[in-house]
């Protein structure tokens, strides 16, 4: 998918497609995960969709949750829920910083030499 180290530097509008793609990527992985924690909140807590979208989109948001008084499964729920919050944003994170990331090595020329 990304050029190798011996060849040359992608092109800048060839870049920001890769750029796109990635943050295609991402959104798709968002809306999935919210579908889920939507999904998990309806059928653990019967909540309305509107509310359970607004549950689950402040927990990947990283805000936290509105509704509090849960039962027990739905705070079961709602831990597991927060747990992979947590994880997904730093995958996010990862998804769109790998594109810069390779570029500003590749333009500078990083590579291992410590272990050579």
């Amino acid at each position: 998918m990304y050029e190798s180290r011996h060849a040359p530097l992608l092109p800048f509008g060839r870049f920001l497609g890769r750029m796109l793609i990635h943050a295609a990527v991402a959104m798709s992985m968002m809306g999935t995960s919210l579908l889920a924690g939507m999904a998990g909140y309806m059928h653990f807590e019967r909540l309305e969709p509107r509310d359970a979208f607004l549950n689950a989109a402040m927990l990947l948001g990283g805000m936290g949750p509105i509704k509090t008084d849960l039962s027990s499964a739905g705070k079961v729920f709602a831990g597991c829920y927060a747990l992979y919050c947590g994880l997904f944003f730093i995958a996010i994170v990862s998804v769109l910083l790998a594109p810069l990331l390779h570029r500003l090595m590749h333009k500078l020329h990083w590579d291992d030499k410590a272990g050579r």
